[in-house]
């Protein structure tokens, strides 16, 4: 076995991105205020096709020279936008058909790995504010909560890595 160089690895160009059909899934960023998860997510969003990521609150946004440290220009491949509040951006994505699930510990969540998301759905994914999580008001408006299951002694994850396993695992159902 052989690492594969930069120039085997077949990427699409920013146009070529631009052009390609997106998982039906946006990831709302709710207070998150390290520019590096920010970033983080960002590059991790391109790198599984999200449909977009709405950057809430004190979120900060591009161009930041943070931001980019680690998206590595997925700033200008992703859809991204601002949206004052996700309280704003959930009752947004809900009137467009969006099935809006926080990514929390609460009462009643599904554990991730019991969730299977339904090929034709669209969905929205928060992530909330690295010490405070995902504000209770967005919780509230949200269709459910989504866990995921951890054994330590933390139990908390880094949101950029939090964002990581939750979109993986929606790129597993092979939405699209």
């Amino acid at each position: 076995m052989r690492k594969l160089r930069t120039i085997e690895i077949e990427r699409l160009s920013l146009e070529e991105y631009h052009q390609s059909q997106k998982m039906p899934l946006v990831v709302v960023l709710d207070d998150v205020r390290s520019m590096h998860n920010v970033g983080s997510m960002l590059r991790t969003g391109d790198a599984f096709r999200v449909e977009r990521v709405l950057l809430c609150g004190i979120t900060g946004t591009p161009p930041h020279a943070e931001i980019h440290k680690t998206a590595l220009g997925a700033e200008d491949s992703v859809d991204w936008a601002y949206v004052p509040s996700a309280v704003k951006a959930v009752r947004q994505l809900k009137q467009e058909g969006y099935q809006v699930l926080s990514v929390e510990q609460a009462e009643g969540s599904t554990m991730l790995h019991e969730f299977r998301p339904l090929p034709g759905e669209r969905y929205a994914v928060v992530l909330g504010n690295e010490v405070k999580g995902v504000h209770q008001e967005v919780i509230d408006l949200s269709d459910g909560c989504l866990e995921i299951p951890q054994y330590g002694t933390k139990h908390s994850l880094n949101v950029s890595v939090t964002a990581g396993i939750v979109i993986h695992h929606f790129a597993l159902s092979r939405l699209f």
